[in-house]
């Protein structure tokens, strides 16, 4: 009988770590005559084209089985709307498991619809803490964290968090599963914390090639590689803030000086720049949103990028691109460890490299993820 996935995804940063996972479920399903069937819901969480479809388009993932059209509003409305528009599918669908990813109200609307119907939760990306619990996204991350059968981490560093809060299911002693012998029953009252690396790595080595070969960005905008910096904002704690907006575009003026820099500014960040009257430097060029690729393009030729996004600074740790990290902390301590990233508060004109071992896993994520499901 085959197997049934409900995965679910609302955000720019999901529709990426989806992208493995659909490919390892196809790739799952040539050896065998009952395979996964995989269905994808898509919230609506991003419903501007450049935030949403043009990473279906440029990943070839195919249209969503569902679009559930939600769009904006406060977070109480909008996870709210997202449980209950998922708890109808899930209805419609009789499903084996579902699985979420990162720490957006789509992982936690998806995460709670599934678990009060009864059906195993799996999380991708769990047991990440910025141990802040003014930032939305953690308190997605907690909850839905708790409410998962499956807990799938991306290092280490995340399954001690999560052994911390008191799940002792732990598999391997927290270490990089294996591919061999992952044979398990699934118990929603005991649920398994299980270390299988990060999915966007996975992406990174897969991505960036194509990268190369098809974006066109630094010819485009007349750059030239490593004589540029990248800046990103969206994050809600820098956004939905004045004074943290105000002293973010302080610390840049400070930082970046007379250096070239390209700023694609998310709709988030854009409502509040123009809104204030700080402003960045002429140096700083404002262009819209970047595709996946392109974005990557331009990371991977620049001298130093400054982001509050999460996926980016793993990226540039994986590229060897230093990084300052937009935010008083990070989940990511890895790459703080490391040198290659350093938080904004912390940043004295320069990064002290101290080594950049394998902290999330070997490029194979996705395929350890369907095998546990292969194997369940």
């Amino acid at each position: 009988m085959m197997m049934k996935i409900i995965n679910i995804v609302g955000a720019r940063p999901q529709f990426i770590k989806y992208f493995p996972v659909s490919r390892a479920i196809a790739s799952a399903n040539k050896n065998v005559s009952n395979g996964i069937k995989d269905v994808l819901v898509h919230t609506g969480q991003h419903y501007d084209y450049a935030m949403s479809k043009v990473f279906f388009d440029e990943f070839g993932i195919g249209e969503p089985d569902y679009h559930l059209n939600v769009g904006s509003g406060t977070h109480g409305i909008q996870t709210g709307q997202i449980v209950q528009r998922v708890e109808e599918v899930l209805q419609k669908e009789s499903s084996d498991a579902v699985i979420v990813y990162g720490d957006t109200n789509s992982t936690l609307g998806g995460a709670l619809a599934a678990t009060k119907m009864h059906i195993p939760v799996a999380h991708v990306e769990a047991g990440l803490r910025s141990f802040n619990r003014y930032m939305p996204e953690e308190i997605n991350r907690i909850l839905t964290d708790h409410v998962s059968s499956l807990l799938l981490c991306p290092s280490r560093t995340a399954v001690n968090n999560l052994g911390k809060e008191g799940f002792n299911n732990i598999l391997n002693d927290g270490e990089l599963i294996s591919r061999d012998g992952m044979k398990m029953n699934i118990d929603v009252n005991n649920p398994v914390v299980i270390n299988v690396g990060d999915v966007m790595f996975d992406v990174v080595l897969h991505a960036v090639e194509i990268a190369d070969r098809k974006s066109n960005i630094i010819e485009k905008l007349g750059l030239k590689g490593k004589d540029y910096c990248l800046l990103t904002l969206h994050r809600a704690e820098n956004t939905d803030c004045k004074k943290a907006f105000e002293n973010i575009v302080d610390f840049l003026n400070d930082t970046i000086g007379n250096r070239e820099c390209i700023f694609p500014m998310h709709p988030r960040a854009k409502r509040i720049y123009y809104d204030i009257d700080r402003k960045l430097r002429s140096n700083v060029s404002i262009i819209e949103p970047l595709g996946y690729f392109d974005l990557l393009k331009a990371l991977k030729n620049s001298s130093i990028v400054f982001t509050d996004s999460g996926g980016l600074q793993k990226e540039a740790y994986w590229m060897k691109v230093p990084c300052v990290t937009l935010r008083i902390e990070t989940e990511w301590i890895e790459t703080v460890k490391s040198g290659w990233n350093v938080l904004y508060k912390n940043y004295t004109g320069s990064h002290v490299l101290s080594g950049r071992e394998s902290c999330y896993g070997d490029g194979k994520t996705a395929e350890r993820i369907i095998d546990i499901f292969t194997t369940w």
